[in-house]
């Protein structure tokens, strides 16, 4: 019944039998984030936090400055926001009780930046995400990474997937903090050309939806202060399916929907499969002098919408 009360780690949490979404409830998510806190940490220590949280009668919606009665103990860090031009509040989740605090917040997603709070300028790893068509098309973006495998291969590079927990693939590359953000972007640029080189039946760079003519897109633009989701995070759609590792050869045998809430906590009792990521790479100084010459995609696309409209309107 609504409004049972417990209390973990000294965090009280209320109506966890209610409905979060369709096959999972608020104890579902509470008790899956408490068994996989020692993954999940991890990857979310020291590191500005955006979470997305589904309250009961409201569209779900994306937190990242700290609410007003967030408790003191909760650690937090201010990032000057430039597209807002305020001060923001991030929060670090870097315990469990911090974590069961968010869980209790209904906090489905967690989503921290790629770089550390003491060192914003200088993300630790660099991301591709392969985001495929509408409808059954995971195999198309396993495909896709396939590609980007390939691509940082012949680039002398090597990285680890996971499933995003939605549709997609997302790549991450860890790098060596010698690079700061523009050359991070500036890489990823160029690893998502040349990815869309080797299969342009199969992959596309195209910001504009339209532009992708049922391709994947690979998705540059996961830099600088971006943030993409979490190893281990739930996602917000029904039955709570989780983002997880997978190793390159396991890759084509799964789908999205083997990794849940109820799934993941045995999968990773014994071992965590992130932990078997490649050490941090120097980026090669060709892929980031190819990816300077390589227009940022959403700004080439914010200006290619405004042509657009321009010739609509010259069009009648």
């Amino acid at each position: 019944m609504s409004g049972v009360e417990e209390t973990r780690d000294g965090v009280s949490l209320i109506n966890l039998d209610q409905p979060l979404v369709e096959g999972a409830s608020k104890r579902d998510l509470v008790d899956y984030l408490d068994r996989v806190s020692d993954r999940i940490l991890p990857q979310l220590r020291d590191r500005p936090l955006s979470v997305i949280r589904s309250l009961r009668g409201q569209a779900p919606f994306m937190q990242k400055n700290l609410p007003k009665y967030t408790p003191e103990w909760v650690r937090r860090v201010p990032v000057w926001a430039e597209a807002s031009q305020r001060e923001v509040s991030y929060a670090l989740c870097d315990d469990r009780r911090t974590l069961l605090w968010f869980a209790n917040q209904r906090a489905v997603e967690y989503h921290p930046t790629l770089a550390r709070a003491d060192h914003l300028d200088r993300p630790t790893h660099l991301v591709l995400d392969l985001d495929p068509p509408e409808g059954d098309s995971f195999p198309a973006a396993v495909a896709a990474a396939l590609l980007v495998r390939q691509a940082l291969g012949d680039s002398g590079l090597a990285g680890v997937a996971k499933t995003s927990g939605a549709k997609g693939v997302h790549v991450f590359v860890p790098v060596t903090p010698d690079a700061d953000a523009e050359q991070m972007a500036a890489a990823t640029r160029a690893l998502a050309a040349r990815a869309e080189r080797l299969d342009p039946a199969l992959a596309t760079t195209a910001f504009i939806r339209e532009d992708r003519g049922g391709r994947v897109f690979v998705d540059s633009t996961r830099a600088g202060g971006a943030t993409v989701v979490a190893a281990y995070s739930p996602r917000l759609r029904p039955g709570l399916p989780v983002s997880f590792p997978v190793d390159w050869a396991d890759l084509p045998d799964v789908t999205p929907a083997d990794f849940t809430v109820r799934t993941v906590p045995a999968l990773v009792a014994e071992r965590d499969p992130w932990l078997d990521l490649t050490p941090p790479q120097p980026l090669p100084p060709d892929l980031v002098e190819e990816g300077r010459t390589i227009p940022i995609a959403r700004v080439q696309a914010m200006h290619e919408g405004k042509r657009r409209a321009r010739a609509r309107r010259q069009a009648g």
